[in-house]
Order: structure tokens, then C-alpha cells, then sequence
């Protein structure tokens, strides 16, 4: 029996791309012959999976989940839209977010996490790919909780219970009436998924998100072609009016178009007989911050054939 080591369960991964743990169990079941374990990989539709690594995966769904005062939203992605109405993988996404209530927003953790009677999540995952065809990615997971409150979930326009292309979570701190909460909870998270806020409060937002603004604001200004101490003025106007429509409890409450969030939630307190608290939110839209390719068909065409494609014309 050759020996099983760091080194050889690397080779086995690099050339079938199968998870570290799979490649270790197929050399332990192979007695460490690498062909044969390339080959045990390949029968239980691992290595098959592996090679659909490369494609990306920018499609998929996003899971909530909710259980007394915590919740979990996740992200599971897939190359097509297709999939995403394939009933196992919206169980998989489904049991993943009720796993992520215990695990949090460790996205390594939930992976190594017990899959209900398949393994791990990853190994599921793995298996998933085999059978559905497509490559699959657990990108993401975060996790929200309140001491005394509501944790309230929301999916904007959601394809089964609990699964869609945004999900969001809306975390209330408060004594009050919880019934009353939940209907607030459930309005807020409506706003946050419309409104897509950067942070809870202006001072909260991205220092190189600002800093971004600011130069934007200061190229504008310039133009105006104004005494630098009036130019300042308007940058720093510009940033505070920023700030005010990218912060939640800033922004114009969506159901009234008026009324700043802060004082919805305000007013509710006064109907509760309890102070309310934002304790934070957390919004996943599916395939946010992933670079979409998009297929140049004419131009792989021509390029192939030594020819350069006609350019389009715009009538």
C-alpha cells in the first residue's frame, strides 16, 4: 500500500479538482494508488463535478431562515436561472439557511456542518453538482440576533418559501408587543430590499465609499467654476446628502415616500409602549459583486477564422 500523505492528496486533488476530503477518502479506499483513485472519484460522479469548477456560477438563489430570535440568510449560486427551480437544490439552499442559524456567517463552518443524513454541506454540494449537472457555489452567509425582539425575514419576489433573488433580515431590539414588531419588522425589510441602504446610519458607510464620493463631488464642483472656499462648501453638501439617502434610518420610508425610517420606527415605539432599536439588517442579492461573462459568440467565430467581425451599426 503506497503511503497516503499531504503531498499525494494534492496531486489528487489538482488533477481531479475533488474537495481535499474526497481525494483522502477515495486514496484511503484505493490503498493510495493514484489512477485508481482518480478512477473511485470518477464513479461516484466527483471528478465529474470537479470539472465543472471553471464555469461560473452567477445565478441561483438566496435562502432565509428564522428561528425565535435569530436568523440566517445565505447565498447559493449555480450557472442558470434553470436551476434554481430544480427541487433539490431549493431543499439544499433551504436546509442550508436552518443550518447557518447555528453555524453564523462562517461560510467554512457551515460548509464542514452535518448535512442531514449526507455528510457535510460541502459534501452535499459535491453531490448536488454530480447529479444536477451544473457547477454550484455556497458563496455567502450572515447572521443576525436580538437578546429581546424579532428577527424578521423578508424575499422579494420569492419562487418557494423562504427562497429568491433578494432576501433580507431586519433585527429589532425591544420589550414592546411582538406581533406589532413583526409587522414593522416585515415593513422595514420591504424598504430595505427596494431601497438597498449601505449601512444603518450615515457615519457607518464605507470610509472608501465616501472617499470615492467626495472625488466625484469635487470634479462636479469644479466645474462650476467657483471660489474654492464655496466649492468646499458644495462637496460637503453633496456627501451629507449621500450619506442621507445611502443610510437606513436616513432614508424616506418607501411605503410613504416622507417619512424618514428613524421616525417610523419612533412612532411605533409610542404604539408598542416600548423604546425600539435597529439592531442591524443585512440585504443578499443574488450575484451582487459578480462579473457576469457575457459570450461574444460573432467575436470567437472570427477569431477562429482569422477574420475580423463586421462592426454594428446603429440606425
Amino acid at each position: 500500500m503506497a503511503e497516503i500523505t499531504a503531498a499525494t492528496v494534492k496531486e489528487l486533488r489538482e488533477r481531479t479538482g475533488a474537495g481535499m476530503m474526497d481525494c483522502k477518502k477515495a486514496l484511503g479506499e484505493t490503498q493510495g494508488d493514484m489512477e485508481a483513485a482518480i478512477d473511485w472519484l470518477r464513479t461516484k460522479g466527483l471528478a465529474a463535478a470537479a470539472k465543472k469548477a471553471g464555469r461560473q456560477a452567477a445565478e441561483g438563489l438566496v435562502g432565509v431562515a428564522v428561528r425565535g430570535t435569530r436568523g440566517a440568510v445565505v447565498e447559493v449560486n449555480s450557472e442558470t436561472d434553470f436551476v434554481a427551480k430544480n427541487d433539490q437544490f431549493q431543499e439544499f439552499v433551504r436546509t442550508v439557511a436552518t443550518l447557518a442559524l447555528d453555524t453564523g456567517s462562517d461560510v467554512d463552518a457551515l460548509k464542514a456542518a452535518q448535512y442531514p443524513g449526507a455528510g457535510t454541506v460541502e459534501e452535499k454540494l459535491t453531490g448536488n453538482i454530480a447529479t444536477i449537472g451544473e457547477n454550484q457555489s455556497l458563496r455567502r452567509a450572515a447572521l443576525l440576533e436580538v437578546g429581546d425582539g424579532v428577527v424578521v425575514s423578508y424575499v422579494h419576489n420569492a419562487v418557494s418559501v423562504g427562497l429568491g433573488k433578494i432576501g433580507v433580515l431586519v433585527a429589532l431590539e425591544s420589550t414592546g408587543d411582538k406581533a406589532a414588531l413583526e409587522a414593522l419588522g416585515k415593513s422595514l425589510a420591504m424598504h430595505i430590499a427596494a431601497a438597498n441602504p449601505l449601512a444603518l446610519r450615515g457615519e457607518d458607510l464605507d470610509p472608501q465609499l465616501i472617499e470615492r464620493e467626495r472625488s466625484i463631488a469635487l470634479e462636479k464642483a469644479k466645474e462650476s467654476g467657483k471660489p474654492e472656499n464655496i466649492i468646499e462648501k458644495m462637496v460637503e453638501g453633496a456627501l451629507a446628502k449621500f450619506r442621507k439617502e445611502m443610510a437606513f434610518l436616513s432614508q424616506l420610508f418607501v411605503m410613504d415616500n416622507k417619512t424618514k425610517v428613524e421616525d417610523v420606527v419612533a412612532a411605533e415605539a409610542k404604539k408598542v409602549g416600548a423604546p425600539i432599536a435597529v439592531a442591524g439588517f443585512v440585504r443578499f442579492q443574488l450575484g451582487e459583486g459578480i462579473e457576469k461573462k457575457v459570450d461574444d459568440f460573432a467575436a470567437e467565430v472570427a477569431a477562429a477564422s482569422g477574420v475580423a467581425p463586421k462592426p454594428e451599426t446603429v440606425a
